[in-house]
């Protein structure tokens, strides 16, 4: 079992060496460095140029309407807004064939009217038809658009691994990986942790990887906030119909078990505060009717007006920003703290997202 205590090292390979050993000061010196305080993650995010900073595609985010809490679809809420969940799509070359789904069921508005069925403390949200899959169903399930792709279990990975060459190189001499196997290069150094061989980030995912039969894979990981695919048991893999967000402690036991499909990018709130059911699971039992919260619409932001599609960027992972964010988030320096932790689980180090102000 690997010490996450590593992944505060990985990081630190990704600083200029002149970060990692500086040389002896004199007293003074040092007095006066010990009065500028070490910077917070927050801090180095707020610091970052604005060309570290990727936009996210209006195609890869869905917009999900909640109803408004105790009021009837389409109507304002008591503050006077309704609730907006932004979910970001996983990119290539994860999910492809689950997203495809997604976007196509989200097109024909298909969701439309659907709810949230299933609420578990410390675990997850669930969304979809109330007579799909439910301990409580009590209807006919709603008859699903034509079209839709079959998905295999070996699509929960991904070709390849995320590598550095000095650590391929290693492991060819080990003998544990064939030379000019594939891999997909790094975003930043890393380690690996109780699940898997290697953790560490790709176009701003954290993703996970490990060998099999000396076959490369990598897959996303069920950090909080993430979204997945409902299914049955094997081999049925979902289509997208059924969608769920990880709301507790991240369930990495369910990598490569289920289809990570994207994550909660803005008003993860509206699902996390929703009312635990108390049914199997957390489906909402039969007395538990009224605690489903009906989703009035999930759209593709592509597809909407220009005034309402929501605007994202994310820190850009291969940048010198998110070097530096990770390894702060590793060994918290600032103020406040009085002992670093020596590292961070994968699922503590989130991705840096935040609205990008409207154009004129």
């Amino acid at each position: 079992m690997r010490n996450v205590l590593a992944l505060a090292c990985s990081f630190a390979l990704a600083l200029p060496l002149a970060a990692q050993d500086e040389p002896p000061r004199s007293s003074s010196e040092g007095e006066a460095q010990q009065e500028t305080p070490a910077p917070s993650p927050g801090q180095i995010v707020d610091a970052s140029s604005q060309d570290e900073w990727v936009v996210i595609d209006p195609e890869d985010l869905l917009v999900m309407t909640l109803a408004p809490p105790d009021r009837g679809p389409g109507q304002a809420s008591a503050e006077g807004n309704t609730r907006e969940v932004v979910i970001q799509l996983m990119p290539a070359p994860f999910s492809q064939g689950w997203v495809s789904n997604i976007r196509t069921l989200a097109r024909a508005g298909w969701y439309d009217g659907i709810s949230v069925n299933r609420v578990q403390d410390n675990y997850v949200v669930q969304w979809g038809d109330p007579n799909y899959d439910n301990p409580e169903a009590e209807g006919e399930a709603k008859p699903l658009p034509e079209g839709l792709k079959v998905m295999g279990e070996e699509e929960y990975s991904a070709n390849g691994r995320i590598l550095s060459q000095l650590t391929v190189s290693n492991l060819v001499a080990k003998e544990r990986l064939e030379p000019g196997a594939d891999w997909i290069a790094p975003d930043v150094s890393e380690v690996g942790d109780e699940y898997s061989d290697l953790v560490g980030f790709q176009r701003g995912w954290p993703v996970a990887s490990g060998l099999s039969n000396n076959s490369a894979q990598t897959w996303p990981i069920h950090c909080y906030g993430m979204v997945g695919v409902g299914r049955g048991y094997s081999p049925d893999t979902g289509s997208g119909a059924e969608l769920y967000t990880v709301i507790g402690h991240a369930p990495r036991h369910l990598d490569r078990n289920i289809a990570l499909v994207g994550r909660i990018i803005a008003g993860m709130e509206h699902l996390s505060s929703l009312p635990r059911g108390k049914g199997a699971l957390g489906f909402y039992a039969a007395d538990e009717i009224d605690k489903r919260t009906p989703i009035v619409s999930i759209r593709v932001a592509s597809a909407l007006p220009d005034a309402q599609v929501p605007r994202f960027e994310y820190l850009s992972t291969e940048s010198e920003s998110f070097a530096k964010y990770a390894e702060a988030r590793a060994n918290r320096r600032d103020p406040f703290f009085i002992q670093p932790a020596g590292g961070a689980d994968i699922c503590n180090i989130p991705v840096p997202i935040r609205p990008v102000a409207a154009t004129e």
